[in-house]
C-alpha cells in the first residue's frame, strides 16, 4: 500500500477574503491545497452568499481558534425592504411581501432596541444543532418545521449608514459572538412594520483580524507557488492581541509550560503598567514567545491553555 503523504508543518495565520458562493469549509479545503498545510481549521463561519474577513489557522494557530471566535465582529450590510425570504438572505424563496417602507427617522429611532444584550431566534437556514442534526439539513427536509429557541446575543453597535433607495439600506454592526446578522435584518423589518432581508453581506473585522490585511484565494495560489507559504504567514500569537500580556521569568515559564500555577505577586511587580484583576485571562510571554494562556485566580496565575510558541 502507497504511504499516505503528510501534509507540511506549517503554523499562522491567514485572513483570508472570502469570495461569495464558497462556504467556510471549502474556503479551508483550498487553503490546505494551495499551501500543504498539514493542519487547517477557520475562526468563524461565513455564509456562504458572504464576503469578507474569514481568519484561516494553519497549524499551531489552531489551539487559538476560540479566542478568534470568542472576539468582536465587524459586518456591514444591506437590508432589503418588502420580501421576508426562508433564508433571511437574497438565496431563499419569498414568504412574505410589504409595501410598508420605513424612513430614516424610524429606523434609528429603533436601533436602540437592537443593542446590548438581545434576544435572538436563529435563521432556520443555520448551523445550529437539534438533536444532533444541523438546522439547515432540517429546513431542506420536506414539510419540515422548526422551532428554534431564542438565545441571548451581543450586539455592541448598530449603525444605519445610508439610505441608498426606497428599498435598500446599508448598516454596520458590531457584535459578538453567535449573532446572526440575518436574524438582525429580519428582526429589524418586523419591528419597523414591514418584513426584510439580506441582500449583501461583508465582514470588515473578526477579533484581531480586519480587511486591510486580507489576502484572496486567488493571490494566495498565485504565490504560492512563487515562496514558503512561511513567509505570508501572520504570526500564531495575532489571535491572541487583544489578551494583556504579561512577561514572566525562565523558571516561571518552564512550571507554567509543564501545567503549574505561578504566584502573580512577583509577576505583577515586574508587570506594573499592566492593570487586571481575579478572573483576568493574560498571556504569559518569555523571550517573545507566549507560553501559556493563563487565569488570575488565588492569588496565583493559572495556566489554562499552555502554547510555547
Amino acid at each position: 500500500m502507497a504511504r499516505m503523504r503528510r501534509g507540511k508543518s506549517l503554523n499562522g495565520w491567514l485572513a483570508i477574503d472570502k469570495p461569495p458562493g464558497l462556504t467556510s469549509t471549502a474556503v479551508v479545503g483550498r487553503v490546505k491545497r494551495y499551501t500543504g498545510a498539514a493542519k487547517v481549521g477557520h475562526g468563524g463561519t461565513l455564509d456562504p452568499l458572504a464576503t469578507g474577513v474569514l481568519p484561516v489557522a494553519l497549524g499551531q494557530a489552531t489551539k487559538t481558534i476560540q479566542y478568534v471566535m470568542d472576539g468582536l465582529k465587524r459586518y456591514r450590510f444591506v437590508t432589503r425592504w418588502g420580501e421576508e425570504r426562508d433564508t433571511d438572505d437574497a438565496e431563499g424563496k419569498v414568504i412574505a411581501v410589504s409595501e410598508e417602507r420605513p424612513s430614516g427617522g424610524a429606523i434609528t429611532a429603533v436601533l436602540p432596541a437592537f443593542t446590548g444584550m438581545i434576544e435572538q431566534v436563529p435563521p432556520r437556514f443555520s448551523a445550529i444543532k437539534l438533536e444532533g442534526r444541523r438546522a439547515y439539513d432540517i429546513a431542506r427536509s420536506e414539510g419540515a418545521e422548526l422551532a428554534l429557541q431564542p438565545r441571548q446575543v451581543h450586539i455592541a453597535s448598530f449603525t444605519l449608514v445610508a439610505q441608498l433607495d426606497a428599498d435598500h439600506v446599508l448598516f454596520e454592526v458590531c457584535s459578538g459572538k453567535g449573532a446572526y446578522m440575518r436574524a438582525l435584518a429580519r428582526d429589524l423589518a418586523r419591528a419597523l412594520g414591514t418584513v426584510g432581508h439580506i441582500s449583501e453581506l461583508r465582514r470588515t473585522a473578526c477579533g484581531p483580524f480586519h480587511s486591510g490585511e486580507t489576502i484572496s484565494l486567488d493571490k494566495l495560489e498565485e504565490i504560492g507557488h512563487n515562496k514558503p507559504a512561511s513567509e505570508y504567514l501572520l504570526p500564531v500569537a495575532t489571535a491572541l492581541a487583544d489578551i494583556p500580556a504579561l512577561v514572566v521569568s525562565t523558571q516561571e515559564a518552564y512550571h507554567l509550560g509543564n501545567g503549574q500555577p505561578i504566584p502573580v505577586l512577583r509577576v505583577l511587580s515586574r508587570n506594573a503598567r499592566v492593570s487586571l484583576a481575579a478572573g483576568d485571562t493574560i498571556r504569559a510571554m518569555a523571550e517573545g514567545r507566549v507560553v501559556a494562556l493563563a487565569r488570575i485566580e488565588g492569588g496565583e496565575l493559572r495556566p489554562v491553555r499552555v502554547l510555547g510558541f
